[in-house]
């Protein structure tokens, strides 16, 4: 009797059979037996005799936007934490994901545009080889000449994804310094100073920085192993762990060194934060450049940033992995109204423990890409306890005004107090000097 009336039910329309509702869903049926499965989608009734499955009409929207997530590629773990939502909540996950996808894809298009200098410039230099077949290419110029990066013209901070430079390919937007093309031809240095600070607020810090003559780096922990996991991430990329006593590394080679520390401070996170009750709600940010004594590689993820000063102007060469700049990027949000935006914290991407439950922060890739070097170049790196507090007006004048870096550093985190030290803070100022000044 059961059975005889669910399938009275079903055909009388109050159910429909699975063909129809891929039909309605624009699923197919081996999809939704999939679904099925997974515990994805399931249908409203099967038929415990012979396994007929069918849905409730009221089931055709969710379904849809299974369908239409999976049309964005989105991962059917991460689909089956939308579904479960309320449409504001869903709404924000997609655009998170969205973003994520967006910046990865920015990082693969680096790689690919850099790639296609380095190939373009060995094959103009075989051209040039008596007896070669090579194809000619264009080679790339090292960049813009510029003098001390400390006077001259006033100017704001750029930020180079917002202006369409092209990252790793070159120099990207006019004026807007890009990677390096090849080795400088005069040897250089890095003279640098490092220094963190808790706040005014905080009563613990979770900032770590450092500088040395081969690595620049600012971290920005958070949760309850953020001070583990900063120290953790800056720490795997000091010189004794990727080799780069000698400077020797080709700008191929400088590559795979960048992705293999990448990838070596992601695990360092992991196990640093193991011990935590949560581990996967608990990592850190990290900013930081290698130097290998001719090329600069830079490793980026989460929202602390990296500035260059040169010929007066201040460029900031990160971009944030942060919902705010990714609304900023889609001009769902001005930047006046990020400052104050509910979720300014809330990061796409970050150095994470095991990513078991966080909806938003996820463990993955940093970005990585080679940054142009010039002699008289100032670098500044810092987390947000300082970039979210203290306008780049502000930063310029202060980064410009100091004479040595030691300098630069203490200015730049008393600025921050007399923002109101909300945050810890960490800062690294860095200049490349012509190795003879030394």
């Amino acid at each position: 009797m059961e059975r005889e009336g669910r399938a009275v039910g079903a055909a009388s329309g109050e159910l429909v059979t699975i063909g129809e509702f891929a039909r309605l869903s624009r699923l197919s049926a081996k999809a939704l037996r999939r679904y099925d499965e997974l515990g994805l989608l399931r249908p409203a009734l099967v038929d415990p005799v012979n396994g007929y499955r069918y849905y409730d009409p009221a089931q055709v929207e969710g379904a849809r936007l299974v369908a239409w997530l999976r049309r964005i590629g989105m991962p059917l773990s991460r689909i089956g934490r939308i579904v479960a939502l309320d449409a504001g909540a869903a709404a924000v996950e997609i655009r998170a994901y969205w973003a994520r996808v967006e910046a990865e894809t920015a990082a693969r298009r680096d790689l690919a545009m850099y790639l296609v200098d380095h190939l373009s410039a060995e094959g103009g230099a075989m051209s040039r080889i008596p007896g070669s077949t090579g194809s000619t290419g264009n080679a790339r110029g090292t960049g813009n000449a510029g003098g001390t990066g400390r006077t001259g013209s006033s100017g704001g901070a750029e930020d180079m994804g917002s202006r369409g430079g092209r990252g790793s390919s070159g120099s990207g937007a006019p004026g807007v310094p890009g990677v390096l093309g090849g080795p400088v031809a005069v040897p250089l240095a890095i003279r640098c100073a490092a220094l963190t600070d808790t706040g005014a607020v905080r009563t613990a810090n979770q900032d770590a920085a450092f500088a040395g003559p081969r690595l620049l780096a600012v971290a920005d922990g958070f949760g309850e192993g953020g001070a583990e996991a900063s120290a953790a991430a800056i720490e795997a990329l000091k010189p004794t762990a990727w080799g780069g006593g000698d400077g020797a590394l080709s700008a191929a080679d400088l590559l795979n060194a960048l992705e293999d520390t990448a990838d070596s401070a992601s695990r360092a996170v992991r196990d640093a934060v193991a011990p935590c009750v949560d581990p996967d709600g608990s990592g850190t940010t990290l900013t930081a450049m290698l130097w290998t004594g001719s090329r600069l590689g830079l490793v980026h993820i989460g929202d602390s940033r990296a500035y260059l000063l040169r010929g007066g102007e201040l460029f900031r060469i990160t971009h944030d992995h942060s919902l705010v700049q990714s609304m900023i990027d889609d001009g769902s949000l001005s930047r006046e109204e990020a400052a104050s935006h509910p979720g300014r914290a809330l990061l796409l991407k970050a150095l994470v423990g095991e990513a078991r439950s966080a909806p938003v922060a996820v463990a993955c890739r940093p970005d990585v890409r080679l940054q142009e070097v010039l002699a008289g170049d100032r670098y500044l790196l810092c987390s947000d306890g300082l970039s979210a507090v203290v306008d780049e007006a502000e930063l310029r004048a202060a980064v410009i005004a100091a004479e040595a870096p030691e300098e630069a550093v203490r200015r730049l985190v008393g600025l921050a107090h007399e923002a109101g030290g909300p945050d810890n803070v960490a800062c690294v100022v860095a200049d490349v000097v012509v190795a003879a000044e030394e």
